[in-house]
């Protein structure tokens, strides 16, 4: 893990926050289609996971995806998926390569099981497995902005992509 200082983290999950509110708010009223910045964005359906295995399975594809490999070397690495006793947050142990999710506990606000087991927050700890160089860069530095909006993009959708990359940069979050 790195010891450099993770000054955008509080940025980025405040940032990751509004995005979320914005596709629950989608799902709760079956409206996909919303303004950010004068543009019109239909937002793909979010994949929500019912199991730690599911999230396993969804890990795997994303890795064996052509231009994830492409991308990022790491992506040959396999990441394992375990429960997590705690209902505050998923994170990602880099040493082992392990994912680990809340799968008790409280539901995201509107509903539809724990707030983890969703596909935002599963692809942010992507991004952390995908870093080569953890202990050079902070976990929530540029590199990994830039990488994970690179993920939701291209896994998630273009209008997923962009409404990520506008509240990053609303936020005050950098990318590269």
């Amino acid at each position: 893990m790195s010891t450099l200082r993770d000054s955008q983290r509080a940025k980025v999950y405040d940032a990751e926050q509004l995005v979320r509110a914005v596709f629950d708010r989608a799902d709760e009223f079956g409206r996909r289609t919303v303004e950010v910045h004068g543009s019109r964005l239909t937002l793909p359906a979010e994949r929500k996971f019912a199991s730690v295995e599911s999230v396993q399975e969804y890990c795997d594809r994303v890795f064996r995806l052509n231009w994830v490999a492409a991308e990022w070397e790491r992506a040959a690495t396999p990441i394992r998926v375990r429960a997590r006793a705690g209902t505050v947050a998923a994170h990602y142990e880099s040493g082992r390569d392990v994912l680990a999710v809340p799968v008790h506990g409280s539901s995201s606000r509107r509903g539809g099981g724990p707030w983890a087991l969703r596909e935002l927050v599963i692809l942010h700890e992507i991004a952390h497995h995908l870093e080569s160089r953890p202990d050079a860069v902070a976990p929530h530095g540029p590199e990994f902005c830039g990488r994970y909006v690179d993920l939701v993009e291209g896994v998630l959708g273009p209008e997923a992509g962009l409404l990520l990359r506008i509240t990053f940069y609303d936020s005050g979050v950098s990318l590269t």
